[in-house]
């Protein structure tokens, strides 16, 4: 979601729109990412729990501002909705860009009845799949003349095929020249399930086991799981299969030397990781959840398998070792999928056309 919005504002037209970044509870270097000069960031230092002067700090902050259009995204962000009511902001929207760990399929009863009293105060809804745009009309009873679907862009320049020599990943002797390198990159947080994939790898060696000395599985993020990968790296004794980069700054790079990428999601909106992996023509086996099928399309572009099973997911990566060919000409499909649906044109000129319905309505 963080890298969504960094996107939209690096590649928004600077004269159309200002921008102003308001932080619930802090924020990190990821902010350096930002490439334009002119973008203010506030935190509102919101504590856990009912924290009501939170609510006083936004509504003073957004009289300051004094914006056109307020856009929250998520839950932990709807109440602000309200606050910007009573703070007199004409143009309000609320994005949904996928659920947490605590509400996997939009059920949550409380969860619910919350998003439904606010419906009435968000002038329109932007929902980044077709999964969450039926949701908030299904489930949420969000009306369908104010949800706008629009898919995550990714930067094709940036994200591209390797074409060149592969990079040497990982610390001294962890890959070969002939190395098969396993890809993921994700916030290490329980909704991606990380573990699970861990697990698939133990699993796949076992599939195949001349491919050991060859097969590397590399996992670029951190967060809140990272003690219990490396428990379980230990426990399976993969210290020297496994690299667990933590947060970087060269994930194109690190792409580029994978040879197929896993998302193990138990539940997703529209993943940046899978667009971006298929961009640098990976193939990608991702959980069938959330809009994930909307971007992997079977024996096309990747497989899809079921969330938390880690058999499944150790059988398809078993049969892309098996057939190079294949996982080379799902990585080229992949490629031109996004060139095709996926641009990052297409995803501002998607929200540009929100914020200026609603800035004149």
């Amino acid at each position: 979601m963080e890298n969504g919005l960094v996107n939209l504002i690096n590649h928004m037209p600077p004269e159309r729109y200002r921008h102003a970044i308001i932080c619930l509870q802090g924020y990190t270097d990821f902010r350096q990412r930002i490439r334009r000069d002119d973008v203010e960031i506030y935190d509102i230092d919101q504590h856990d729990g009912h924290d009501f002067g939170a609510y006083a700090r936004l509504y003073k902050l957004l009289k300051q501002l004094k914006p056109d259009i307020l856009h929250t995204r998520n839950l932990s962000a709807l109440e602000s909705q309200a606050v910007g009511a009573a703070a007199r902001v004409k143009g309000r929207i609320h994005g949904e860009h996928g659920r947490d760990i605590y509400d996997l399929h939009g059920k949550n009863r409380k969860y619910n009845l919350l998003r439904k009293a606010i419906q009435p105060l968000v002038g329109h809804y932007i929902a980044v799949s077709r999964d969450l745009a039926g949701w908030l009309q299904e489930t949420v009873g969000v009306p369908s003349r104010k949800v706008t679907q629009i898919y995550n862009g990714v930067d094709s320049d940036k994200f591209h095929p390797r074409s060149d020599v592969r990079l040497a990943l990982g610390p001294s002797g962890f890959m070969s020249d002939d190395a098969i390198v396993i890809g993921s990159v994700g916030r290490l947080a329980h909704v991606k399930d990380f573990p699970t994939l861990i697990q698939a790898f133990q699993r796949l060696l076992e599939l195949w086991p001349e491919g050991r000395i060859r097969l590397r599985l590399v996992i670029v993020g951190d967060g809140p799981t990272r003690a219990e990968c490396e428990q379980r790296i230990a426990e399976l004794g993969l210290g020297e299969q496994i690299w667990l980069t933590g947060d970087r700054s060269d994930v194109p790079e690190l792409m580029r030397a994978m040879d197929v990428f896993v998302l193990p999601s138990l539940g997703e909106g529209i993943s940046n990781t899978i667009l971006e992996a298929m961009a640098c023509g990976l193939p990608v086996i991702a959980t069938e959840v959330g809009g994930n099928p909307e971007l992997v399309t079977p024996g096309k572009t990747g497989t899809l398998t079921p969330a938390a099973d880690h058999e499944k997911m150790a059988q398809a990566l078993l049969m892309y070792l098996q057939n190079p060919a294949r996982m080379v000409q799902e990585g080229l499909a992949a490629r031109a999928e996004i060139e095709a649906r996926f641009s990052m044109e297409a995803m501002v000129n998607g929200y540009l056309g929100v914020y200026d319905a609603v800035r004149k309505g």
